[in-house]
């Protein structure tokens, strides 16, 4: 009872826990961006130059091509049959036929600074317990840990996504462009939400294999080993995620398209395709093993470009899925470690 013969109203209580549970969230916030100020002014100028990359990229290729007696160096129009592209385009294809990995490759190096520096490193060195005895409790440490490279890697996904579409389309309407399509696993992961799916699920993981590892070297390289299976059955399932549509005979998709497989229909609808017939093309007849199984009637199955949204919005739904999972089993394994 208080000097006044009154005690303190629930609400009052209420409240105080309230403000002394925000201003230890915030508090660690702060701490966590001064103590890695320095990878995160790393993080901001990759950022940047990634984004300048592009846009000098799309300069280049503009700029060369302004000098070329036919435009970007195509000769058809000036009476010749083959294509010269200027060395701008083709050097410009080759870097961005590979944005996706580099939004991949990004992806892991936040799951391990996660896993490392980040949790790994204060759980075994004993850091964390200053932490704890202050005005923080231990779900408010991870929670800071977890939204802090989470938010940042996230709006630079937000960053680098429009970036890249903008200096891809400068490419893509060739009809020569080779390797730039949406399907192609290099440049699938940087051309939508998909890729702030990878970012967060890469937190996720690395919070969670850190608090189960402890170690910080062990728990950097086995985040990269999870993340980056995760990531090659997500390569591989892809083409799943979605229905394909289906071109029957001698129609053959037009446009950008993504081929997923062909073969052969038989009289009785079965389906027989090429890779039962791994010898065809070592013939002079390709189709005549097709014919020996039974087929009479050739189909394509493909994405067409409007499956790209169905497509990404699946796979990103997933991650998302296995990214809450993974929130969910770190507080649960740091409840049961340390209440």
């Amino acid at each position: 009872m208080s000097a006044l013969g009154v005690s303190p109203s629930r609400d009052t209580t209420r409240t105080t826990s309230g403000t002394a549970s925000r201003s230890g969230l915030h508090g660690q916030i702060r701490v966590l961006l001064r103590q890695h100020r320095r990878v995160l002014w790393g993080w901001g100028a990759l950022l940047l130059l990634g984004v300048g990359f592009v846009v000098a990229l799309r300069i280049w290729v503009t700029v060369a091509g302004r000098d070329e007696l036919c435009a970007d160096g195509d000769t058809t129009p000036c009476g010749d049959d083959v294509y010269q592209p200027t060395y701008a385009r083709t050097s410009a294809e080759t870097f961005l036929a590979d944005g996706g990995t580099a939004m991949m490759v990004l992806a892991v190096l936040v799951g391990a600074f996660v896993a490392g520096p980040l949790i790994a490193r204060e759980l075994e060195s004993g850091t964390f317990r200053m932490a704890w005895a202050q005005s923080s409790s231990p779900a408010q440490w991870l929670a800071a840990r977890l939204a802090v490279p989470a938010a940042l890697a996230a709006s630079g996904a937000v960053v680098l996504v429009p970036v890249y579409h903008w200096g891809r389309s400068q490419l893509v309407n060739s009809p020569y462009v080779y390797g730039l399509g949406w399907y192609e696993p290099s440049v699938y992961p940087v051309m939508g939400p998909v890729s702030i799916g990878y970012v967060l699920l890469a937190v996720a993981v690395g919070a969670l294999i850190a608090l189960l590892v402890r170690r910080t070297v062990v728990s950097i390289a086995v985040s990269v080993l999870v993340l980056g299976l995760v990531m090659k059955i997500q390569q591989r399932v892809r083409e799943d995620l979605w229905p394909t549509a289906r071109a029957l005979g001698d129609h053959r998709p037009k446009g950008d398209v993504w081929w997923v497989d062909s073969g052969m229909l038989t009289a009785a609808g079965k389906e027989v395709r090429w890779r039962d017939c791994p010898d065809a093309y070592t013939t002079d007849d390709p189709g005549a093993c097709m014919r020996e199984l039974g087929g009479v009637t050739n189909f394509v199955d493909y994405h067409p470009a409007s499956h790209f949204w169905p497509l990404q919005l699946v796979e990103t739904g997933i991650l998302l899925a296995l990214a809450a999972l993974a929130v969910l089993l770190a507080f649960r394994v740091l409840r049961r470690r340390h209440g």
